[in-house]
């Protein structure tokens, strides 16, 4: 029975078992070694995809602003061209006289409106995307649908004309001498700029 014990054991010292052992340690390096170098590289590369992919991402949208702003610079000139060729701008020829065409025009729709004008002030002339412009400061009283029909007039005119800064407050009412109450006043207080633009200034 003890020989048999001892041929069903292998021993340490035995050469293949040895040869089988160092074989295994050597894969178990390899493993190791592998894993250590690849695992960083595949890490690597997957960040650098994704930073790839961003990049082709913001490229992309960069291009569609660009684009998109290419176009409405486009749309804008075509825009100017039609605003110059349709007599939309003043015909006056220095900004002086195209102030006072411009003040002639809101008293008019003022008067025909049965509103009462207060005054009206030309404003310095400036540069705005290309045109000179040209504006005038006016003050009025009126009714809601005077006040309407003043702007509906500014609105239609030619050449162009435009409204800014409109500024409507209610006028305080009279004070009824037998109920000593205050009465209502269909009358307000409007300012508001009117704004008119020019091919070119002449000095």
């Amino acid at each position: 029975m003890a020989n048999r014990r001892h041929q069903g054991t292998v021993p340490v010292s035995n050469p293949r078992f040895q040869r089988w052992l160092a074989v295994g340690l050597l894969l178990l390096v390899m493993a190791v070694v592998i894993f250590a170098l690849f695992v960083p590289l595949i890490s690597s590369g997957l960040a650098y995809h994704e930073e790839k992919n961003d990049l082709l991402f913001r490229l992309q949208r960069q291009q569609a602003i660009a684009g998109r702003e290419s176009r409405v610079a486009e749309e804008l000139e075509v825009i100017k061209q039609q605003f110059r060729e349709q007599g939309y701008f003043s015909s006056s020829s220095t900004e002086a006289l195209a102030s006072a065409e411009l003040q002639n025009i809101v008293k008019t729709a003022v008067s025909d409106a049965g509103g009462q004008l207060t005054s009206t002030q030309g404003l310095p002339g400036k540069t705005s995307d290309g045109f000179f412009r040209i504006a005038v400061k006016v003050r009025m009283t009126a009714t809601m649908e005077a006040l309407v029909g003043v702007l509906q007039t500014i609105e239609n005119a030619v050449p162009v004309l435009i409204v800014d800064q409109l500024d409507i407050n209610p006028v305080r009412g009279m004070r009824n001498r037998s109920t000593r109450k205050i009465e209502p006043s269909d009358q307000l207080n409007v300012s508001f700029e009117v704004v008119g633009f020019m091919r070119s200034q002449t000095q």
